[in-house]
């Protein structure tokens, strides 16, 4: 059985989730693995056949996506070279992590693309959605990397087919301990931002993890270092909390390691907001922004002891199982959904 399993790659979540998936798809066929984005620090240990430029959002360096950048390095016309240059009707099973180029090509193609990703499971009807209404946003997600079938993941299981978070190996072997510090990890916001409003509350060592600087740096109470998988996950066993965007790969391996979150959702990601809300159901806490109006939210937050208690199951297994039982060899796409996209490539 041939396989194409597609990434996205911007952010760091989908390229760790992938690292725990590969090995499951290997044990079922041949598997060909496709990234395409550009915001990722971190590398797949396994050979990547498709490289593609795709269609990422650039973090920008006040709370969210900076619109210009993610603009102009938008190139519409080599997305859809990218699209008609992926030869898909070989695989038997095609399975996407939110990955725009394996989608459309899919559907471009006539064939089934199985959604495994956070993002879809945002969308589900079950699922809790922020209060003001996005429909741009909701239109983006829903279109960004269209599907066939999904399986989802989220902070809780709310359905049949949607799943606890995957943890790392890695992070699952971990002993928490509390340590004098508490983890920073905002990547859409600059490191002059952060440290303006988070040295007013001297009394706590922070550990900011920077997607803008390539060297470590302190600041008399604030630590400034670069991306490094290993020494931020021992960063946030280690602490008493963790500050951090609604992203869904931070956030889940802290409710793992049973650490107090703060979440700070990215302006203009509507599936952050989302996750915002579950993880507000959940109890955790949540602000809109980090700035001067919200530091006594921060400090209210250090003060207290919300950790919020979770049970994530190691299931990646079994969820492979399921997938290639339902869907490997069914390639023949539904007629309804493939006439609702298809006109994009007329």
């Amino acid at each position: 059985m041939k396989i194409l399993y597609a990434v996205q790659g911007t952010g760091n979540g989908h390229i760790t989730r992938a690292m725990e998936i590969i090995p499951y798809l290997k044990e079922k066929g041949e598997v060909d693995i496709l990234v395409s984005g550009i915001q990722s620090d971190i590398e797949l240990p396994f050979k990547v056949k498709y490289r593609f430029n795709g269609l990422s959002f650039i973090f920008g360096k006040q709370g969210g996506v900076d619109i210009w950048k993610t603009y102009w390095k938008m190139n519409s016309i080599k997305l859809l070279k990218e699209i008609k240059s992926l030869e898909v009707k070989k695989y038997d099973l095609i399975i996407s992590d939110f990955e725009p180029v394996s989608c459309w090509a899919a559907l471009r193609a006539g064939k089934n693309c199985i959604g495994l990703s956070n993002q879809v499971a945002t969308l589900h009807p079950l699922a809790p959605k922020p209060k003001k209404s996005d429909l741009l946003g909701k239109l983006v997600l829903q279109n960004y990397a269209p599907t066939t079938c999904n399986y989802g993941f989220h902070f809780k299981a709310v359905d049949k087919n949607i799943f606890t978070p995957i943890i790392r190996k890695e992070v699952r072997k971990l002993i928490p301990t509390d340590k004098n510090h508490y983890t920073v990890y905002l990547p859409s916001y600059d490191d002059d931002r952060i440290i303006k409003h988070l040295r007013k509350i001297p009394e706590v060592n922070w550990q900011i993890f920077s997607k803008h600087n390539k060297k470590k740096y302190k600041q008399k109470n604030i630590t400034i270092l670069p991306i490094s998988t290993d020494l931020f996950i021992q960063s946030i066993a280690s602490s008493l909390g963790v500050l951090c965007n609604a992203g869904f790969g931070t956030t889940s391996e802290a409710l793992f390691l049973k650490k107090k979150l703060l979440v700070i959702p990215m302006k203009k990601q509507y599936e952050q907001n989302c996750n915002a809300e579950m993880l507000k159901f959940m109890g955790v806490k949540v602000i809109k922004k980090l700035n001067s109006h919200n530091l006594y939210k921060v400090k209210d937050w250090i003060k207290e002891q919300n950790n919020v208690k979770v049970d994530y199951p190691d299931q990646t297994k079994e969820i492979i199982n399921t997938i290639v039982e339902n869907h490997a060899g069914k390639s023949s796409i539904n007629t309804e959904f493939e006439s609702s996209h298809y006109k994009m490539f007329q």
